[in-house]
């Protein structure tokens, strides 16, 4: 069994025909399946009024499809933020008659230039995800297992459920997980996959988890469930910026910055910051609204609401 977790940007509702739609809220869930496989699609749909929404569809994705309608500003800052999230594959759909040689040099040189080039074909995308989803193999890793919370509610008979894609290692029924950054512990009492019951779930599985002795509120987005004694938590960071080339706001002691680390997005204000040898790679000291989780190594994105046209910085190597 094979899952694909897939953005879906440039077009509110474009995921509807190529799944069911499912949960939403800020984002929007859009389940395929046959047989064994299944894709999800994810839709911001708060966005471009909201910068979070665009954030948590990249940061859940590992593949894209982009719908371009025409070449703006809006369509510059999804694909930034696709560079930032580094998700190297997935679909350029062209509608309007617009010609590969509009699109072509926005992405050549970048991360996204191995992106498939389309006219708009709904059933094409959807053999195509489907035979990836197929291809994926499971990461079976002993080791602990991490699972940002997207989404999580009170179901009658059950009690607390939540909804999340499985970052890194395996998740197992019954095991005992902290709910960082809380001092909170929960223990799954079963797993789904795409409404399927199983025991285990590995890295990159979208999963419902039943959760015994923890209340909904102590689950809902940001909260990281982890069996992982190697994740950390931290409200203070020093770490190196890499600022996107397209970037033109000085950054400066005082200024408010938002982070976003798997389904955190939590707001930072510089308290100091070192100049290195290159001006896009900043040293900055951060004090957080809020403990940031997250593994040594991991980048987190680095954005600014104030930014105008772009509010997509660059990344931060957490310490």
């Amino acid at each position: 069994m094979g899952n694909l977790t897939v953005a879906v940007l440039g077009a509110l509702n474009y995921a509807e025909c190529l799944g069911k739609k499912g949960t939403s809220t800020d984002i929007t869930l859009y389940n395929l399946k046959r047989g064994e496989d299944t894709v999800t699609f994810i839709e911001p749909t708060r966005y471009p009024e909201r910068l979070a929404p665009l954030f948590f569809s990249a940061s859940l994705a590992k593949k894209a499809v982009v719908v371009v309608d025409e070449v703006n500003a809006t369509l510059g800052e999804c694909l930034v933020m696709l560079q930032c999230a580094n998700i190297t594959s997935g679909y350029m759909v062209l509608r309007n008659y617009l010609p590969r040689e509009k699109i072509e040099p926005l992405i050549k040189g970048t991360s996204l230039e191995k992106y498939e080039i389309i006219s708009d074909d709904s059933a094409y995308l959807r053999e195509q995800l489907l035979k990836q989803a197929s291809e994926q193999k499971s990461m079976l890793n002993a080791s602990g297992g991490t699972v940002p919370v997207d989404h999580a509610f009170n179901v009658k008979g059950v009690g607390t459920v939540i909804l999340g894609v499985i970052a890194k290692g395996t998740i197992n029924k019954h095991d005992l997980c902290k709910a960082l950054p809380t001092s909170k512990t929960t223990q799954i009492r079963s797993i789904q996959k795409h409404d399927d019951e199983f025991d285990q779930a590995v890295e990159d599985d979208r999963v419902g988890l039943a959760l015994k002795n923890i209340d909904v509120q102590d689950v809902d987005r940001g909260i990281v469930l982890t069996t992982d004694p190697t994740v950390k938590t931290a409200k203070i960071i020093q770490a190196q910026a890499s600022l996107v080339k397209y970037w033109q706001t000085p950054f400066k002691a005082g200024m408010v910055l938002h982070i976003g680390h798997w389904m955190q997005f939590i707001t930072a204000r510089i308290e100091a910051i070192t100049e290195t040898v290159d001006p896009k790679k900043p040293q900055l000291a951060l004090s957080l609204e809020k403990e940031l989780v997250y593994n040594s190594g991991d980048l987190a994105i680095v954005t600014y609401l104030e930014g105008g046209k772009l509010r997509v910085a660059g990344v931060l190597s957490l310490p």
